[in-house]
Formats: C-alpha cells, structure tokens, sequence
C-alpha cells in the first residue's frame, strides 16, 4: 500500500509502525517514553521561552525544532534494535559491517569482536540510540552527547561504506548535524541545558562537579 510522510508520521506517533508492531503489547510503553520526551521537550521550550528574552527569537526556535526531529530520527531508529539482547535487523547489519567496512582492521573488528559478543553489543547500541534520542528531544547535555554520536556515525559511515544498498552520504549528513549541535551546544535552544545554566546556581556558576559537567556538557 502506497505511504507518504503524513501517514509514516500518523503511524509513529500511534506506535502502528511495523517495527512498533514487532514489540507486541511493549510498544504502549515505548509509545509514552517518546510521549513524555516529546511533551516535556515543548514545556521547557516554553518555559525558555517565557522566562529568558534572549531565546525569543527564530534561530533558537529553528535550532529547537531541528534538534527535537533529529532526536525523533534517532528514537525511530532505536525501535529496530529491539528486542533486546539481539535484534534481527542489528544483527544483519552487524554483519553487512563485517563485510563492507571500508577498511580491513574495521571489518575484522566486527567479525571477531562484536559479532561473537552480540548480547553484550545489542543493549549498548539500544541505550546508545536511546540516549542520543532523549539528549536531542530535551535538549541535555547536547554537546557531550552529539560528539558521542557524531562518533557513532561516523562509525556507521564507514562500517557500510562497500554497501551498494547504501548511500555514504546519508550518514555523513547525520555526522555533520550532530558536529553542528554540538559546536553550537544546540541544547541552549530552548533545551534543558539553556534552562539548567539560568536556573540552577550551581550550574551557571561551574561550581563542583555538576557544574563543571553541565558547562562542558551542555
């Protein structure tokens, strides 16, 4: 049956998807984290918005909904790593690694180390893609967590580089937005790392650990 984006996204946010569909009844549950994200992402953004002057304007709106449709992208793309530990389309993939990385010492990496520990590489990539997703959509500690996941892509560049099915510069546009996010510390649009730098002393001041963390994070 004929798609188009309205419906692929009627379909996402029902959780009507195939790869909602696989998880069984899990999928309610998956369905309301990204719910929770998503509607927690919008009353800090207006809570931002409302409080600080300085992020009443369209770049930080424009940087706001790019980032939350990236996290979205990477909450998409978590569903096809379930169930855990090991889901077919990761494995497969995994696999299709193992033979079109583009170089030798990546492609004998996945074929000896990760492929035979796939239940201990399956959960990590599944909170990987997790963490990506929540720190985009909320706009935390984004600029540790996309340089954390620009490294990730690029891995995934290079991993299906041979790949003929695969177009090297889909994730090599993915690399380079998440190089941008967190250049720019894309959080501090209307994100929890803008609201953590105004409202918590401790944070806007870099004291102890959590404000130092919190400053070099977000």
């Amino acid at each position: 049956m004929p798609t188009n984006p309205f419906t692929d996204v009627w379909h996402f946010l029902t959780a009507t998807t195939s790869d909602y569909l696989h998880q069984g009844n899990w999928r309610y549950l998956i369905l309301a984290l990204f719910w929770a994200l998503l509607l927690a992402s919008i009353v800090i953004a207006v809570r931002n918005w409302r409080e600080d002057p300085a992020q009443r304007s369209s770049r930080h709106l424009g940087i706001w909904v790019a980032r939350v449709l990236v996290g979205c992208l990477w909450f998409q793309g978590m569903l096809w790593k379930l169930p855990l530990p090991v889901s077919d389309g990761l494995q497969y993939w995994t696999e299709q690694e193992s033979t079109s990385a583009a170089f030798e010492f990546h492609r004998t990496f996945m074929k000896d180390i990760v492929l035979p520990h796939m239940t201990i590489f399956g959960p990590i990539v599944f909170l990987a893609e997790l963490v990506f997703a929540g720190s985009m959509i909320l706009g935390l500690a984004v600029r540790l967590v996309g340089v954390l996941a620009l490294a990730y892509t690029l891995q995934l560049w290079l991993g299906l580089y041979g790949n003929p099915s695969e177009w090297p510069w889909t994730y090599m546009c993915l690399a380079l937005l998440m190089f941008l996010f967190a250049l720019d510390g894309a959080g501090r649009s209307l994100g929890l790392d803008a609201w953590l730098r105004r409202e918590v002393p401790v944070v806007r001041d870099g004291k102890r650990f959590i404000g130092w963390f919190f400053n070099i994070a977000g």
